[in-house]
């Protein structure tokens, strides 16, 4: 099956799910499709053990034409991290500056060992081997939070300013941290790497510190050619040109293009907004990019309901599943909880904020895609079936409360400071 035709496999689904979410189940819309599409893909499989396999031999087949890393890490991240960063107010972001770097990157850390540690007990008592260094890989790969699935949410969670701004903001940044980590981590899992500390650093310092640089200096290149021009049409193209060249050029020199894309859209979207757009092409530029973020977020969420299709199934590997889930959120608890009180002597937090940033903490198509990316083995069916399970209960448990939580709080009318 060609690229063309599984585009249009994949848009027809995703128009199809989207019009069902919106006329009968009414929920937000990236949850919506993926619960249609993860129903449509178990039907598939009853299907197929009832003696119809030629549903999921099809489905196979199209999944096989789709490299999920490449589709996500080396296509639509690029335009879904932009478009994210694009409406993120980059003085809302400075005044919480400290707490989304320290979540960012003492948090990723911290998270990482963790959750490989518990992940390493979980696994041995269950008697499923595996290597100390591959639950630091996992761990590396579910410890950020998803910019794709967070701003999914945060639009219809109605959360105060300065909250949705610290998780926005941490989901934005952390995964390009995690990223750079699990890169890190894998590669001295396959012997790719000594784990000689001054190349990690020097590796973190590379992958990270130069896609802010990298991000930041073709972000104003854009914008002086913006602002030596008024038509929105060429504006939009050279927008765009930003993300697709930027995003490849990242990529090639061994920058972190994740980082490079939100730099580069927040300078974009607030700089060039201000200083580089007369009103008529901010409206078609906020137009086509929020248009270009729903098209890709719905496409994503597709395939994401699909790839249960294709996991390794065993009943062990779900007796992990249902104790890896609250480890996992006792890390992220912990991981949170631990900046906010590094910061406390210097700034008031109202009380639940490490509740209500764990618990709004959501993982997605990035930790799959990262899990899909690991070399063929017991190794990467265990991670694969375990990261799809908790990427399923973040968005659907987690994306479906964090509202009436907020809610329950008296946070989600009123600004408070957090």
């Amino acid at each position: 099956m060609d690229i063309l035709n599984i585009a249009a496999i994949l848009i027809t689904l995703a128009a199809l799910f989207s019009y069902l979410n919106y006329r009968f189940l009414k929920i937000p819309t990236t949850i919506g499709i993926m619960l249609i599409t993860l129903l449509i893909s178990t039907l598939t499989i009853l299907l197929n053990s009832l003696g119809f396999a030629q549903f999921e031999v099809q489905a196979q087949k199209m999944l096989a034409g789709i490299d999920f890393y490449e589709t996500l890490m080396e296509g639509m991240l690029s335009f879904l991290l932009f478009a994210g960063a694009l409406h993120v107010n980059l003085n809302d972001l400075k005044e919480q500056k400290w707490v989304i770097l320290l979540l960012a990157t003492v948090g990723v850390l911290l998270s990482t060992v963790l959750v490989g540690l518990f992940a390493w007990l979980i696994f041995n008592a269950l008697g499923i081997y595996m290597p100390v260094i591959y639950c630091l890989v996992f761990g590396a790969l579910i410890s950020p939070t998803d910019p794709i699935a967070v701003m999914g949410i945060r639009k219809t969670v109605g959360a105060p300013k300065s909250l949705e701004t610290k998780i926005a903001g941490e989901s934005l940044f952390n995964d390009g941290i995690g990223v750079v980590v699990f890169i890190i981590l894998l590669k001295l899992a396959t012997g790719e790497q000594s784990a000689d500390t001054g190349n990690i650093l020097s590796l973190l310092l590379q992958e990270a510190g130069g896609g802010l640089l990298f991000g930041f200096v073709i972000g104003m290149a854009a914008f002086y050619l913006l602002r030596s021009i008024d038509n929105y049409q060429v504006e939009v193209l050279i927008t765009l040109a930003l993300v697709m060249g930027g995003y490849a050029a990242a990529s090639s020199m061994h920058l972190s293009g994740p980082i490079t894309m939100v730099v580069a859209g927040l300078v974009i979207g607030n700089h060039g907004r201000l200083f580089a757009m007369s009103d008529t092409t901010r409206d078609h530029l906020d137009n086509f990019w929020e248009l270009m973020d729903e098209i890709l977020n719905a496409v994503l969420f597709v395939l994401i309901g699909l790839e249960v299709i294709i996991l390794t199934f065993h009943e062990v590997y779900a007796l992990a599943v249902v104790a890896i889930i609250p480890a996992v959120l006792l890390a992220r608890y912990l991981s949170v909880g631990t900046p906010v009180l590094l910061l406390r002597r210097f700034r008031s937090f109202t009380p639940r904020v490490v509740e209500i940033l764990t618990w709004g903490g959501l993982r997605g198509g990035i930790s799959v895609a990262l899990a899909l990316s690991l070399p063929a083995g017991t190794e990467r069916d265990v991670i694969l079936f375990t990261t799809y399970a908790i990427v399923v209960f973040s968005i659907t448990a987690q994306g479906l409360t964090i509202g009436p939580l907020l809610a329950s709080l008296g946070l989600s009318t009123a600004e408070r400071r957090v």
